[in-house]
């Protein structure tokens, strides 16, 4: 009885599991700026590839399905059939988001963090493996007593040794 219980139970979890699961990434609608000419669609290729998908942090918005990165998307394609050049489409992106939608962010003291950050905490785990590793060194092992000894022969011979009190 308890078994075909903890059966349903563990089917029924399963399935409200399935249910809640999210839509897989690629299933999200792309972007197809049909109305736009060849030229057009090479300059939102463009300006997509220099703009970071904010969800993702490692894709640009070209190159990402998330719901945010093609909102972003057809926000160039709207600017771009309103007429905007490149680079006001990417000051009114870097205006809104800041400059951490930039892929390639400019090298400045508000970005600073995002240049230097991998390199400070390479260096930082370096020194923190380093000193690890020459506080083990000095460490020595504390030469055994007599007692000791005579009691781990005993051990490796098979038979009880003389002991003081507590001692096992």
């Amino acid at each position: 009885m308890m078994k075909k219980f903890l059966f349903l139970l563990c089917a029924l979890i399963s399935l409200s599991c399935f249910a809640q699961a999210p839509q897989s990434p690629g299933a999200a609608p792309d972007v197809k700026p049909t109305i736009l000419d060849p030229v057009a669609n090479k300059r939102v290729a463009e300006i997509s590839s220099q703009l970071r998908c904010l969800v993702c942090q490692n894709q640009s918005i070209a190159d990402s399905n998330a719901e945010l990165a093609i909102d972003l998307k057809n926000q160039v394609v709207k600017q771009i059939a309103a007429g905007k050049t490149n680079e006001q489409i990417i000051d009114f992106m870097v205006e809104r988001y800041g400059d951490f939608v930039l892929y390639n962010p400019p090298f400045k003291l508000s970005t600073l963090l995002l240049w230097v950050g991998p390199a400070l905490f390479f260096v930082f785990a370096l020194a923190a493996l380093f000193w690890t590793l020459i506080k083990r060194k000095q460490q020595k092992a504390k030469p055994l007593t007599a007692e000791e000894k005579a009691r781990a022969e005993a051990l490796l011979k098979g038979t009880k040794s003389n002991t003081k009190k507590g001692a096992v």
